[in-house]
């Protein structure tokens, strides 16, 4: 253990480290450690600087003036305290950061940790910002207890999480999105779904994806691709290209993944995906939804979900299209 200790304390690479209470404190340098709650109170109460106050370990004034001591202590870069279901606390010695959860999960915490940290170590061996890797981290644990936990049966090509910056091609977006979907219900879990076209993303959309996402354990968006768009809203549309669209939605906390059609209408990935849960904003409510019967063959559920009054893309194209020209040539 010394001679690794060693090693690492002279190594230029990134290293995370997840302490552990009968263990030693992380080598000088290390760029992000990732204490729970309540180890960062033991380890905080065991320095000099502890300043004599107390509180509650999982609290958020208590967990960020732990983080911040253990960064001056230990002479880290970074310390992620992690809060279980509330998400984790990053401190850089200063103001910190809350990176909150997607959605509530229950399930078996046991291994949510390790999790973590090794998804936001290879993150940052890929060269991301430690805000974007602890961000990754805190939506990867999520995922992996609302999953299961330690007792889902999962293949190491379904661990990694990719960063939202690096999006997939359009084929291999939905097949990880086909992954995701059978992982979870093997798990027991519910899937749900939403489909749209997502030009133009806007506080509606935003809206419905989180309100579907508390419905079920995951949620995969399905998006026209940029033809299927095109026959729907005519030759001006998309106003944003599929990729850039799939780009956007995977980076929303919660959202679980995008399957790209490219049909007019989503059924034949829905039969691939087989979601419990079909959503759709409120207003559908009076329009047939072709998509329902078969929803229905298997036992799911079209749900509608309230729609954010005046929000939508044609309008918002309009606006900008008709504002007027700012001197410079910009709008």
């Amino acid at each position: 253990a010394d001679v690794l200790r060693d090693a690492l304390s002279r190594t230029t690479a990134s290293v995370v480290w997840d302490p552990h209470l009968r263990g030693r404190p992380p080598v000088p340098g290390a760029r992000l450690v990732t204490p729970s709650a309540q180890e960062a109170r033991v380890f905080v109460r065991q320095l000099d600087d502890d300043e004599g106050q107390s509180g509650d370990g999982a609290g958020l004034r208590t967990a960020a003036r732990d983080a911040r001591a253990l960064v001056r202590a230990w002479q880290v870069q970074a310390v992620a305290v992690t809060l279980g279901e509330r998400g984790a606390l990053l401190s850089h010695g200063e103001t910190p950061l809350l990176v909150p959860t997607p959605a509530a999960a229950s399930g078996d915490p046991c291994g949510a940790g390790d999790r973590f940290a090794a998804t936001a170590a290879g993150l940052l061996a890929d060269g991301a910002f430690t805000e974007a890797a602890v961000q990754a981290a805190v939506h990867a644990a999520t995922r992996y207890v609302a999953e299961g936990g330690a007792r889902a049966m999962v293949t190491a090509e379904d661990q990694r999480t990719r960063r939202p910056e690096q999006p997939l091609p359009d084929g291999d977006t939905t097949a990880d999105a086909l992954r995701t979907a059978a992982r979870v219900r093997t798990a027991g879990r519910t899937v749900v779904a939403a489909g749209g076209c997502f030009d133009l993303l806007h506080a509606g959309h935003v809206a419905l994806l989180q309100a579907a996402r508390r419905a079920g354990d995951c949620l995969i968006v399905c998006v026209n691709s940029d033809d299927s768009v095109r026959r729907r809203k005519g030759d001006g549309r998309p106003l944003v290209p599929v990729a850039d669209r799939v780009r956007v939605l995977r980076a929303l906390e919660c959202v679980d993944a995008v399957a790209v059609f490219d049909e007019d209408t989503p059924e034949r990935l829905l039969a691939e995906l087989r979601p419990h849960i079909w959503a759709k904003g409120g207003d559908y409510a009076r329009t047939p939804l072709p998509e329902q019967p078969l929803v229905e063959s298997w036992g799911g559920q079209v749900l509608l979900l309230p729609y954010l009054d005046g929000r939508s893309t044609t309008g918002l194209a309009r606006r900008a299209a008709s504002s007027p020209v700012r001197s410079g040539g910009r709008r």
